[in-house]
C-alpha cells in the first residue's frame, strides 16, 4: 500500500509558487532491503531509491532526473499476485534512463501491461523551456495513458482519483497546505507535508478498499486504512516531498525508516536545477 499526492500548474501566477508539488509515502514490508535516496553511482543525473531485493535489484518507486523526468509508482491492490511477473520497480527506473517522452513510454509501456501485477505509473517531463507534460497509465484501468491537465491528484493502489476514503481525507489535507504554500517558507511548506503523510487516522469504514482487496484485505483493513499504515511488520516506510519551483529550481525531501524501527528516521535533502 503506497500513497501519492500531486499538484502541478505549469504557469503559476505568483512567481513564489511552485509548479510541482508531490508528497508521497512508500508502503513495504521492514525487512525487505532498500537504499536510501541517492545520486545513481558516478550518475550525478538520476535521484532516487533503490530495491536491493534479490531479483528485483535496481528498481525504485519513485525518482527524478536532473533533465527533469520523474517517475512515481504504486502498486494497485488484488487479491492474488503472480509470482512469475516481472517487477514492477524496473518501470520507473527504464522512464528515468529513458530519451522517449514520458507520453510515449506510457504507451510502450501499455503494451506490456500483461507482463506485470497490477500497478499505477505517473511520468512526468518538467521542463523550464517546453512546459511541463505528466502522464498517468494503470495496468488495471483504460488501455491507453493519458496526459493530465494541471491540477490536484491522488492516487493509493486503486486507478487514479479512486475515491477510497483514506485517500479523498489525505488529498484534502494536502490541498489545505499546497493552497498556502505560496506563502508558507519551504522549510514549513516541507515539515506540514511530512504532518500529511504521518496522519494515522483510519478511515473507516472502506466499501471500495474491501470491495476491491476481498477476502486479502479484510484481517489487515484497519491498519491499511489510514494515509501512514503503521503496523508491526509492514508499514509507512518512506516519507517523499518534491517541489520544483517556477524557475526549475528542484528540492526533494526523503524521509526514512532506519533499521526496521518505526521509530528511528533519517531525514535528507538534495537540491538542484532542472537542466531542461
Amino acid at each position: 500500500m503506497c500513497i501519492i499526492f500531486f499538484k502541478f500548474d505549469p504557469h503559476p501566477v505568483s512567481k513564489n509558487a511552485y509548479r510541482f508539488i508531490l508528497a508521497a509515502n512508500r508502503d513495504e514490508f521492514y525487512h525487505r532491503p532498500c537504499k536510501l535516496a541517492d545520486f545513481w553511482g558516478n550518475n550525478n543525473e538520476i535521484l532516487s531509491g533503490l530495491d536491493m531485493e534479490e531479483g528485483k535489484e535496481g528498481g525504485t518507486w519513485l525518482g527524478i532526473s536532473t533533465r527533469g523526468k520523474l517517475g512515481a509508482l504504486t502498486n494497485y491492490l488484488q487479491p492474488r499476485q503472480n509470482p512469475e511477473a516481472r517487477g514492477r520497480g524496473e518501470l520507473v527506473a527504464h522512464f528515468l534512463t529513458t530519451d522517449m517522452d514520458s507520453l510515449s513510454y506510457l504507451k510502450k509501456v501499455s503494451t506490456e501491461g500483461h507482463l506485470y501485477n497490477g500497478f499505477n505509473l505517473i511520468a512526468a517531463d518538467l521542463s523550464t523551456t517546453k512546459g511541463d507534460l505528466v502522464c498517468y497509465y494503470g495496468n488495471r484501468g483504460k488501455p491507453e495513458p493519458i496526459v493530465l491537465t494541471p491540477g490536484t491528484y491522488g492516487l493509493s493502489n486503486a486507478l487514479l482519483e479512486t475515491p477510497w476514503r483514506k485517500l479523498c481525507f489525505g488529498k484534502q489535507l494536502f490541498l489545505e497546505v499546497v493552497e498556502q504554500s505560496h506563502v508558507l517558507p519551504k522549510d514549513t511548506l516541507v515539515t506540514q507535508l511530512l504532518d500529511v503523510l504521518n496522519n494515522e487516522e483510519a478511515q473507516l469504514p472502506d466499501p471500495a478498499i474491501e470491495d476491491q482487496g476481498r477476502e486479502y484485505v479484510q484481517p489487515i483493513l484497519s491498519k491499511y486504512a489510514a494515509v501512514c499504515v503503521r503496523g508491526p511488520n509492514y508499514g509507512t516506510r518512506t516519507n517523499t516531498i518534491i517541489l520544483v519551483d517556477a524557475d526549475g529550481h528542484v528540492t526533494f525531501t526523503e524521509r526514512s525508516m532506519l533499521n526496521k524501527d518505526p521509530s528511528c528516521w533519517e531525514t535528507n535533502t538534495y537540491e538542484f536545477m532542472l537542466q531542461s
